[in-house]
């Protein structure tokens, strides 16, 4: 099999483009996460707090959080798997309810909810396990809700070459329910669309009609 390499941005002009023959290999792209670095880190951080990191019950805490940390930030890799459209299928193909979990940049407190991710298929359809790895993708990462729901859509829409995207982000951030204004339950709605189901009205809606969000 024949991969190739996406280090999350788009392609290049002096890159490969992948042909229907060729899949996808992604990868992250991301700088390599320092573990001891991070556990001094967390260490340094509990004295601060006025705990004792050597402490029988957290002495090995430093070690829990950064390998916790460097699970929860690192995406695994994927085929981006495409099949010609042969049938010439050109309704929405919509995955719902995928499970979404990030973290705040602000404050490096989880937020997580579902994504409802759509797209009017092109010449090529995608395994549709591959939504939910490019949500992935982009969401272990420290992040804001806004740049999460933008990066899947523009990523799709560059790789797949579909006739719309449609992505809606629904999800509860942990710095505003357990800190601040403490509004436990609240949800923060994004969406990001391209194509017709940004410039098509009819389609725009039943995108949104079939996410359960008004538009």
């Amino acid at each position: 099999m024949t991969t190739i390499r996406s280090e999350v941005e788009p392609f290049t002009a002096d890159e490969v483009v992948p042909d229907a023959g060729m899949p996808l290999h992604v990868v992250a792209g991301r700088p390599e996460i320092d573990l001891p670095a991070a556990e001094r880190a967390v260490a340094d951080l509990l004295k601060a707090l006025g705990r004792d990191p050597h402490s029988v019950h957290l002495a090995d805490t430093p070690r829990r959080v950064a390998h916790a940390y460097a699970e929860m930030l690192t995406p695994r890799e994927f085929e981006l798997t495409t099949f010609p459209n042969d049938e010439g299928y050109d309704e929405l193909v919509l995955a719902r309810n995928i499970p979404v979990q990030s973290f705040c940049e602000h404050h490096m407190l989880p937020f997580q909810g579902v994504a409802h991710v759509g797209y009017l298929p092109g010449d090529r359809i995608l395994g549709l396990s591959k939504l939910a790895r490019v949500v992935e993708l982009f969401a272990r990462d420290l992040q804001v809700q806004e740049r999460l729901t933008k990066q899947v859509a523009d990523w799709l829409q560059d790789q797949l070459a579909p006739k719309g995207v449609g992505v809606v982000i629904e999800a509860e951030h942990l710095c505003m329910s357990l800190r601040g204004v403490r509004a436990a339950g609240a949800l923060t709605v994004t969406s990001s669309l391209h194509g017709m189901l940004r410039e098509n009205p009819s389609s725009r809606q039943e995108f949104f009609a079939l996410t359960g969000i008004n538009s």
